[in-house]
């Protein structure tokens, strides 16, 4: 069987995430590269081969968004798969003219194939933009929440801009653990208000591996409340009110 060459577009988050939940283990396709765009430094790595899965023992290079139209050329790619947030609209199109001109064809993944269901009932705080105000409403969730005495763990909107083995799955229950797990001061301003209210958070790389863990925390968890990033949709399935 041929596999379908895909490029995954990206910026260290989302994309990751869509790799994991519908590429990863389908022989149909071979990733054949990320890019990266929006945070700093973050191309010119690898996907490593511990994340990436079995069919990829070498892991999937990291290049700059800029290199798009040589890639797709080079690595005969018959599919980008665009997969990051907080674009406007016309900049997303123009993302896929680039790649529409250099021959392939422009996709993004929806909520069926990338969603992950969880045991516990989710409740996502989601919304249209950055600066909306969505870690201050998830935190006012999760304080109400603990008042009627549930158990509340928040999972984040991934921002794994290091080692990514080590931050496969991150727990921060303290402020010590953001030292120790050598958090940018991007993630310190997440995830510190959480922890200093006594909150659970939880963040990283494998957004399955993550939500497992989450529903087994060790302080206990009744309710999974996602705290989201961007104006990107929820990893796992929420609670529909």
């Amino acid at each position: 069987m041929t596999r379908k060459n895909i490029i995954i577009i990206g910026a260290a988050g989302r994309d990751f995430h869509n790799f994991n939940t519908y590429f990863r283990d389908k022989e149909a396709y071979q990733v054949v590269a990320f890019t990266a765009a929006q945070i700093p430094d973050i191309d010119g790595r690898k996907y490593p081969p511990e994340l990436a899965g079995k069919l990829y023992p070498e892991g999937i290079p990291i290049y700059a968004e800029a290199e798009l139209p040589r890639l797709i050329r080079d690595l005969k790619v018959e599919t980008c798969v665009f997969s990051y947030s907080d674009l406007p609209y016309q900049k997303v199109m123009n993302i896929g003219a680039v790649v529409n001109a250099a021959g392939a064809n422009f996709t993004m993944l929806g909520t069926a194939g990338t969603m992950i269901k969880s045991t516990k009932p989710v409740i996502a705080v989601c919304a249209v933009r950055t600066g909306c105000g969505k870690s201050q409403t998830s935190r006012k969730v999760i304080e109400y929440l603990m008042a009627k005495g549930l158990k509340v763990v928040a999972v984040r909107h991934p921002m794994p801009y290091g080692d990514l083995v080590a931050q496969k799955v991150q727990r921060f229950a303290s402020v010590e653990d953001l030292h120790t797990q050598h958090c940018t001061i991007e993630e310190m301003e997440e995830y510190e208000p959480h922890v200093v209210r006594g909150n659970v958070i939880y963040a990283g790389v494998d957004y399955e591996a993550i939500l497992r863990e989450a529903e087994k925390d060790p302080q206990g968890c009744d309710v999974i409340l996602w705290d989201g990033g961007n104006n990107d949709f929820s990893f796992h399935s929420i609670l529909r009110i």
